[in-house]
């Protein structure tokens, strides 16, 4: 056993300051157990947001030591403990209180995205035939637990707050899962370039690098849905192939 401090953030959005607690830790625990534990016995109004404590439902994503984590996948050992563990929302979203934020923008952005819209089915008994490669292809995309770490991390949105022309990282990723699916039917290049703000994602990574599925968002998912639109937009032969059609 020994003790360790953390530096929490305590506010909402109209206020608030860093506030420190010193607990005893132990072998295998997560930056999650010290929030909890300083919950129980020193700040029981600490507000925190959390629910499988297993890194799949993305609910306690918050920024550890500056960089956007998931506090229940967060080992302390991994930390350096000789000072101050900082603990604070994500920057990105409106403040709720203390380490919650709102997420609900997300939401609004996925009804905005043009749904799946599958072709007529192949087969007489209503099913489709579909190469075992497009479904790895996008298989990828589905592992995303919607943490909204890369959205915390995307320049456009934490530093440029573009969230009216920006659908972020996640979004571009689910919508790559629905561009790149074998049976979809629906075209999004256009809202892609229009409504989704693609272009303003200049490929820095830095979504690719937080997520804790490993998804590889930038060359799998953000890359290709920019050479789709370009390919459609600003492409001459393709432009002047439209124009005969």
């Amino acid at each position: 056993m020994s003790s360790a401090t953390f530096r929490i953030w305590r506010g909402n959005a109209e206020g608030g300051a860093f506030e420190d607690y010193t607990t005893e830790v132990s072998e295998g625990m997560v930056v999650l157990d010290a929030v909890h534990q300083i919950q129980a016995e020193k700040a029981n109004d600490l507000a925190v947001r959390w629910n499988c404590k297993a890194g799949k439902c993305g609910s306690c994503s918050a920024e550890v030591n500056g960089n956007p984590k998931l506090m229940c996948m967060t080992r302390l050992n991994s930390l350096p403990l000789d000072e101050p563990v900082t603990i604070e929302p994500m920057q990105t979203f409106p403040l709720i209180r203390d380490l919650v934020t709102d997420v609900s923008w997300n939401h609004e952005v996925k009804q905005r995205i043009k749904k799946f819209r599958p072709r007529d089915p192949d087969a007489p008994d209503g099913s489709w035939r579909v190469d075992q490669y497009d479904v790895e292809r996008v298989q990828e995309f589905r592992k995303c637990i919607e943490c909204f770490l890369c959205q915390d991390v995307c320049h456009v949105l934490r530093d440029h707050r573009l969230h009216d022309k920006f659908i972020g990282p996640r979004y571009l990723v689910y919508t790559a899962a629905l561009e790149m699916h074998a049976l979809d039917t629906d075209d999004r290049l256009d809202d892609l370039a229009n409504e989704h703000g693609v272009g303003y994602c200049n490929i820095t990574k830095c979504c690719t690098k937080v997520c804790p599925e490993e998804i590889t968002i930038t060359d799998n998912a953000i890359i290709p849905l920019k050479e789709r639109v370009v390919d459609r937009m600003y492409d001459p032969l393709t432009k002047m192939l439209r124009m005969f059609r």
